[in-house]
């Protein structure tokens, strides 16, 4: 008899618990909702299972009936995230604005959950349902697209790069961090004041074409980011 091809075994994989053992008390969902709303609340870092036992009133020894570790937590989390996204409108034919609705929403969703630009740096992160489904509705959007599949499934990759990229500028701009190098309005005069030495012509000219920086609230930030991606996507793409 031919060996079939298997999955590999994930959370999804597995039943909710085991057949034998008292009745549930929980499930993956309320946990998981419990996990999201902890790192809301107090980051990241503060998600662990002793942690979140303690917020579900249990025992960490009782989860782990429902989850089998930590790295389990965070991709249920992720996909939780992934679901919060609305997939419901059908593909216009307009593949780039869908696009760029969809990256809109993605970067809507790391501002509700600042935590999750670091959950995406986490290697090894397994694709959930959710996820699944976005990565389908995306494709499906691409498909009047020019490009390869290969293209494709990199211009979407960059669409969540760039959407936990400019998260992550707009929470840092949320906490009202202070300005440094990296802020906008002082890096314009650090390269102002180097390009003013006169050996980096090219830097000076540039600058001078330019003009000053544009603001950067929310609205600027949205546009900078449309028109970002705009440019980009087809470039991969064509």
């Amino acid at each position: 008899m031919a060996d079939r091809e298997t999955r590999p075994t994930t959370v999804w994989s597995r039943p909710e618990r085991g057949a034998r053992g008292p009745a549930p008390e929980r499930s993956r969902y309320e946990i998981t909702g419990a996990a999201l709303a902890l790192a809301d609340a107090e980051g990241l870092a503060a998600v662990s299972m002793r942690a979140l036992a303690q917020r579900l009133g249990t025992g960490p020894a009782s989860l782990y009936r429902y989850v089998g570790s930590r790295d389990e937590l965070l991709d249920l989390m992720a996909d939780a995230v992934a679901g919060e996204l609305d997939l419901s409108a059908a593909p216009s034919g307009d593949w780039l604005g869908d696009l760029v609705g969809l990256a809109l929403q993605s970067k809507a969703d790391h501002a509700r959950h600042p935590w999750l630009a670091a959950l995406n740096d986490r290697r090894g992160e397994v694709l959930g349902p959710h996820a699944i489904d976005y990565l389908d509705h995306a494709l499906a959007v691409m498909a009047p697209a020019p490009g390869t599949s290969r293209q494709k499934l990199e211009a979407i990759g960059l669409l969540g790069g760039l959407a936990t990229l400019f998260a992550r500028r707009e929470a840092m701009a949320a906490a009202g961090e202070a300005p440094g190098a990296g802020d906008p309005p002082a890096q314009a005069a650090h390269l102002a004041a180097v390009a003013a030495e006169g050996r980096h012509p090219h830097l000076l000219a540039a600058l001078t074409t330019a003009g000053p920086p544009p603001p950067a609230g929310p609205a600027e930030r949205d546009a900078l980011f449309e028109r970002l991606l705009r440019r980009l996507l087809p470039a991969m793409l064509g």
